[in-house]
């Protein structure tokens, strides 16, 4: 199995291979082409007195698909992908396309027959097509790398299957650390819950509050009030304690009116 495994793995490397020289030959010679064309072109409009400049002009466009291809392999193999690489690449390879196109010209007058557009725009169109079908394989090839690498066991293991010595021994331990923590876990006190006393309503305070004894000049005491709520287990802040004072104050006001 690991043979069979071996040997197509070493098939494909070698189709991949193939296949890449026949796109790199193919990609030179649509670029070689172009490149051409478009200085023929520049030549007829312009650049034919100066041969140097003739032969440079094409370069200003194609140096795009030049950059955005060096820049678009170095991101296929860094497993990312590069928005500006792609526009380069893209907008070099359409722009080579359109000029070539366009720089085909009529004899005396008469309109240049549809395969002379066909015949240049087909060097630029296959460059570009043939690069993205490299990418593609780079970005495949470059998956599978990864895929192969993820399957693989971290820790390593022996020719049967088994785990390595040091795994199991790492496996060993780890169990008796979960064991030992679950031992100590069982064994620690509940610890006592902290925090804030409960609050109780105004209504469940000033019940409390009528049964606090009065001060020595017969008024309701905030400090009795205060001692009898928590003496109930309940918090009262300060503000609070003297609103239900005042609150229990009134009341024995108002029942010594009525007495009166």
């Amino acid at each position: 199995m690991t043979t069979t495994s071996h040997r197509t793995q070493t098939a494909e490397r070698y189709a991949l291979a193939i296949a890449g020289c026949v796109i790199v030959a193919l990609t030179a010679a649509g670029f070689w082409l172009s490149y051409a064309h478009l200085a023929e072109v520049a030549g007829q409009h312009g650049l034919s007195a100066s041969p140097a400049r003739q032969w440079a002009w094409p370069a200003t466009l194609d140096a795009f698909i030049v950059a955005g291809e060096v820049l678009m392999l170095r991101a296929s193999l860094r497993r990312e992908t590069d928005g500006w690489a792609i526009a380069l690449t893209a907008a070099g390879s359409l722009g080579s396309i359109a000029l070539n196109v366009a720089g085909v010209s009529s004899t005396n007058g008469v309109p240049a027959p549809a395969l002379d557009y066909v015949v240049a725009a087909v060097p630029p169109a296959a460059a570009l097509f043939a690069f993205g079908v490299l990418m593609r394989q780079i970005h495949r090839h470059v998956a599978a790398d990864d895929s192969r690498h993820s399957r693989r066991p971290a820790g390593g293991s022996s020719a049967s299957g088994r785990p390595a010595p040091a795994d199991a021994l790492q496996d060993a331990s780890g169990d008796v650390a979960e064991e030992t923590d679950q031992v100590a876990e069982a064994h620690v006190p509940p610890k006592k819950r902290t925090g804030r006393k409960p609050a109780a309503t105004d209504d469940e305070l000033r019940a409390i509050a009528r049964t606090a004894p009065l001060g020595r000049d017969g008024r309701a005491s905030s400090r009795h009030i205060e001692t009898a709520v928590r003496a109930r287990g309940l918090s009262i802040g300060r503000d609070r304690r003297d609103k239900i004072t005042r609150q229990v104050q009134a009341e024995l006001d108002s029942g010594r009116a009525d007495a009166a």
